[in-house]
Formats: C-alpha cells, sequence, structure tokens
C-alpha cells in the first residue's frame, strides 16, 4: 500500500464515523448532508473523496464515499476516469465543496443540515451574517483573542449549485471564519483536517443553539414567535 492510498484509507474512515456520529445527534435529516476531503497534495489537480447521495448516513461507511476529480467525476485511486461507474453517485453538492477547497488551503468540508442552523439563519437573515462576539466556544474555532468577535455570512438558497457554490465563496471574506450558513438550508464547515472541520461544526452549532435560546429569554417569546418576526423582516 502506498502512502497515498494510506492517507485515503484513513480519510474515508475519519469522514465514515463523523458521518455516522452526526447522524446519531440528528445533524443529517432524511439522507441530508454531505463530507468530503481533499486527498490530492498542495499544489496538484483536486482529488476529493466525497459522500455518496441518497445515503442514510446512519449507516455509512468507509465504503460509501467516492473519489472524484476536479470535474466533480468519479476516477479509480490512481486519477484514471471510472470505466463502469458503480450505481454510487457523489453528492449533488459536491460542487460547492470544490470551490470551497478552491478558495481555501482546507482539507475537510462538512454541511449539516440541523434545526438550530436553520433557525438562526432565518433570525438574522435581514442582516446577511451572524456576529458571534463574547463567546467561550470561539475558541472552538482556533479564536482565541480577548472579547473577540467574528461575522458568519448568511447566503440564500439557491437551487442551482454552482451558483450556490460561486455565492458562498464570494462571501468567504474572512479567513478565520470556516463556515457559511445557507438561508433555510444549512451550514458549511470546514478544517485542515477531519478532526477539526468536526470540531469546527460543533462549535457553530452550540453557538447557533444558544443565540436562539438566549434571544428567546431576553425577548420573553417563543422561538416560533421571533422566527416569524424575522421571516417578515427579511423576505
Amino acid at each position: 500500500m502506498t502512502m497515498a492510498h494510506h492517507a485515503t484509507e484513513q480519510a474515508r474512515t475519519a469522514l465514515a464515523d463523523i458521518t455516522v456520529e452526526f447522524a446519531r445527534r440528528r445533524w443529517f435529516p432524511g439522507t441530508s448532508g454531505n463530507l468530503s476531503a481533499r486527498v490530492s497534495a498542495p499544489g496538484e489537480p483536486l482529488l476529493l473523496l466525497v459522500s455518496t447521495s441518497g445515503r442514510d448516513k446512519a449507516s455509512m461507511t468507509a465504503a460509501d464515499f467516492l473519489l472524484v476529480d476536479g470535474s466533480l467525476q468519479p476516477v479509480e485511486p490512481g486519477g484514471q476516469p471510472v470505466v463502469s461507474p458503480a450505481e454510487l453517485r457523489p453528492s449533488a453538492e459536491t460542487a460547492v465543496h470544490a470551490r470551497i477547497y478552491e478558495a481555501t488551503a482546507c482539507g475537510c468540508v462538512v454541511h449539516v443540515h440541523t434545526v438550530w442552523n436553520n433557525l438562526i439563519a432565518e433570525l438574522f437573515a435581514s442582516q446577511g451574517e451572524v456576529v458571534l462576539r463574547d463567546l467561550e466556544m470561539l475558541k472552538g474555532l482556533d479564536i482565541w483573542e480577548e472579547a473577540a468577535a467574528i461575522r458568519v455570512p448568511i447566503v440564500e438558497n439557491l437551487f442551482h449549485l454552482p451558483t450556490l457554490a460561486a455565492a458562498v465563496v464570494a462571501r468567504m471574506t474572512d479567513p478565520r471564519v470556516p463556515g457559511v450558513l445557507i438561508r433555510r438550508h444549512g451550514l458549511y464547515a470546514w478544517g485542515a483536517n477531519p478532526f477539526e472541520a468536526k470540531r469546527h461544526v460543533e462549535a457553530f452549532e452550540f453557538m447557533w443553539e444558544y443565540l436562539c435560546r438566549w434571544r428567546s429569554v431576553q425577548q420573553g417569546s417563543p422561538l416560533t414567535a421571533l422566527v416569524e418576526a424575522a421571516t417578515r423582516g427579511a423576505s
């Protein structure tokens, strides 16, 4: 087994472990969401491992991740086109992953659909961003300054995935912020490797839930009323 092949298999296992764990937390409802890892070296043509489409994330294994090239086509471990493609298909949102890899030096991208990331994006849709300030969990994003604040972009959901990918990358202006929210859709988060990307997702999801619950307490209104008011203002 070559070093490159060994690294690819390690990435498959790491992605599968994250998938099953996040599925247990109900962060991949209805087969939604997707994960990927870059397996090509810096400066080489893009090669990704990406989750297959339509699979129940709770039962996914390392075999459910396909190797695709920069044109989003399945390839063999050496990069050659797959002669007889299997029934497995890469996630439809691989286009968004590829653009994130092109725009950053990250090694892993995770996309989750949760109630809290949908709620927070709706609550702050009119501002086009969520400001995260003075929260201990910012350290989970490798932000350690005292009184730190970051702005997480909110992008409108677009059906045409290449257009959505371009919109996501256009809002990635702060390299400290390893994530973008898609309104009424979900969160894309990334990191240098699967472990870091997982940590970033967990930190974001904690902060989304905290902000939603705290806003509800502050205003003395149930979350449903807050979301209805925010939707009227943003639509």
